[in-house]
């Protein structure tokens, strides 16, 4: 069972369920939506509100546990809301599994789970060790003590979750099996090589553009055959105001104060880790008190390491500047390129009256025009903090809002949720706040033809090219093998370049092969120093002619041969297990309902404030 529990850790866990549930933000949780509604349907069986919010917020405090903090974008809650909701979908999807194969799991199996198979943060805990090893005989004291009923039934509920799974992953791999004949293919995938000489002739530059002609019945045709190709995404055309957080000189001289008060302080007998930890921006190094650990030269910024190359061991630097900020760096040794330094990180970031400045605009930016109905409020906002009303790039859907030079995150997602002049609230990034309008959206769907005409015309074009092209290589071929050419005087006839290549193997193509497995499969099957058949490729139609060969040794083969086996046994279970489980997941019937819900919500809100209104007229 121990084997077992490993495998469906590290198979089902990580290449099905991504087991890990992520830290989500929430932006469903309030409102009017109850907790019995279903925020999605598997099959049939519900997932309602109480049960994802109940998740979510299991996954949020997992998150902080163990990187100390949540998303901090509606991007990032938003991936993170669909990796929660599909963990979901994936647990009733294995527990129809379970139910189908009468898979079920007793008491006196998880007990004896529990008591021969600890965990393993279990297993490395201090608690349980004698002279730095797991020792069995203490943990099972302590299970049978039943002195902490909590643990117990943690356990108790991890074991009767993972149990199914361990007997599910036996029952997916029992008949697993990879035979010698496979494996020796494999390995003289791996290490079979060729050389070879190609001629690449490419449409473009084999058929000039005159030589092909194209009808409107063409065009209709081949866009009437192609359609799915000219799906396009929604895209939203977007204004918005910007508030730049971007320090001054000002800003830069405060931290630079700061940064010299500091190492003042440390030269007057502060302890440096002390100041590292209570100071240091880098959160990293300043939780062990600004250490770096041993570090060799180029690590980071040249400014940096040049400084603390100069210093002396346990000399303090001057405050140092990068793209960071101020550094105040602590050499502790060095030899030759390599160092070991600590470092307290002051950052280069608003304060003052220009912090003050900054915050005014913002605050006068959200309260005038965040949140309205009327897009005509952003102008006016605008005009009050003495900013310009600027374009952004046309965002499709799905895609970060690029403001000027910087990425928005969130705003790509307000865009599509929102009606034609309404307004943002204000969207935070590293380097301003902004208030985005939504001037005019154009759906997503299929595009008419006028639309693509001269799109449709260039591959109608190519395509032409390329059958032409292929004609081109067929007679070629047959005046090679007839011996009235040569590949190099065909490659000069037609500025076709004729390369040599290799040696490379078949699983390790050479750069330009990467792309063209028919390609590499003729390098190793046409016979030594012969032409194969035109090869209608990715980029351009080939001739290959193989001109050395080395074929794989079997007396190492047969040396590494078991842990070969092995290996790909991993693999093949592996792939089995992915083989059943994403076939269950394509097959359910998963009816997401979680716009709809926000829809409603939505709804709800306006009716409420239109009833407000009304009442306030009323009054």
């Amino acid at each position: 069972m121990r084997s077992s529990a490993k495998w469906i850790m590290g198979v089902l866990v990580v290449a099905f369920v991504g087991w890990m549930v992520f830290d989500v933000g929430m932006g469903i949780t309030g409102g009017t939506y109850r907790p019995g509604d279903a925020i999605a349907t598997v099959n049939g069986t519900r997932i309602d509100l109480q049960t994802f919010n109940d998740a979510v917020r299991n996954a949020q405090e997992r998150q902080r546990l163990q990187s100390g903090s949540a998303p901090l974008t509606r991007e990032g809650q938003q991936a993170l809301e669909d990796a929660v909701l599909e963990n979901l979908v994936q647990e009733i999807l294995l527990r129809e599994e379970f139910s189908r194969r009468g898979i079920t799991v007793s008491d006196e199996e998880i007990v004896a789970a529990a008591q021969n198979s600890p965990p393993p943060e279990i297993m490395s805990a201090p608690e349980f060790q004698t002279e730095g090893q797991f020792d069995l005989a203490k943990y099972q004291r302590f299970i049978a003590s039943r002195s902490d009923p909590n643990f117990l039934m943690a356990l108790e509920a991890r074991y009767r979750d993972e149990i199914p799974r361990a007997k599910l992953f036996d029952q997916l791999v029992a008949d697993v099996y990879v035979s010698d004949v496979r494996l020796w293919q494999t390995y003289r995938d791996q290490h079979d090589s060729a050389t070879i000489r190609l001629l690449a002739l490419f449409p473009d530059a084999a058929i000039p553009d005159s030589a092909v002609l194209v009808t409107q019945r063409e065009l209709e045709r081949y866009y009437a055959d192609h359609r799915e190709e000219f799906n396009r995404r929604a895209v939203a055309f977007l204004s918005y105001v910007a508030v730049p957080r971007v320090p001054n000189a000002g800003d830069t001289a405060a931290a630079r104060a700061r940064a010299v008060e500091l190492r003042r302080e440390i030269l007057q007998g502060a302890d440096f880790a002390e100041v590292a930890q209570r100071e240091s921006a880098d959160s990293v190094s300043g939780a062990k008190g600004g250490d770096l650990g041993e570090v060799t030269k180029p690590t980071y910024q040249s400014q940096f390491e040049d400084a603390a190359l100069a210093l002396r061991p346990g000399q303090i630097s001057e405050p140092v500047l990068s793209p960071f900020g101020y550094h105040i760096i602590k050499l502790e040794s060095k030899s030759g390129d390599t160092y070991h330094a600590r470092h307290i990180l002051v950052p280069i970031e608003l304060v003052g009256a220009h912090l003050d400045e900054v915050d005014a605009r913002i605050d006068s930016l959200d309260r005038r025009a965040a949140e309205q109905v009327d897009g005509a409020e952003l102008d006016s906002a605008a005009a009050g903090i003495g900013a310009q009303v600027e374009v952004a790039v046309p965002v499709r859907e799905g895609e970060r809002v690029q403001a000027g030079p910087e990425s928005v995150p969130d705003a790509g997602l307000w865009a599509f949720e929102a009606r034609q002049g309404e307004t943002s609230p204000v969207i935070e990034s590293e380097r301003a706040s902004y208030v985005f309008r939504l001037d005019s959206l154009i759906p997503g769907g299929t595009a008419p033809l006028d639309q693509v005409r001269d799109v449709v015309h260039r591959l109608v074009v190519l395509q032409k090219k390329r059958e032409a092209t292929r004609q081109l290589a067929e007679q070629l071929a047959r005046d090679l093998s007839t011996g009235r050419t040569t590949l190099e005087a065909a490659g000069k006839r037609h500025d076709a370049p004729l390369t040599s290549m290799g040696p490379f193997t078949r699983t390790n193509p050479a750069p330009a092969l990467q792309e063209e497995p028919v390609v590499v499969g003729a390098a190793f099957g046409v016979p030594l120093n012969g032409v194969s058949q035109p090869i209608m490729g990715q980029r351009a139609v080939y001739l290959v002619q193989p001109i050395a060969r080395r074929q794989a040794d079997s007396t190492a083969f047969v040396k590494q041969l078991p842990e070969q086996r092995e290996q790909a046994l991993q693999l093949a279970r592996q792939a089995r297990v992915r083989l059943v489980l994403s076939s269950l997941r394509e097959q359910a019937k998963v009816d997401d309902r979680r716009k709809v819900l926000a829809q409603a919500q939505r709804a709800a809100e306006e009716q409420q404030e239109a009833l407000q209104r009304t009442q306030s007229g009323i009054r």
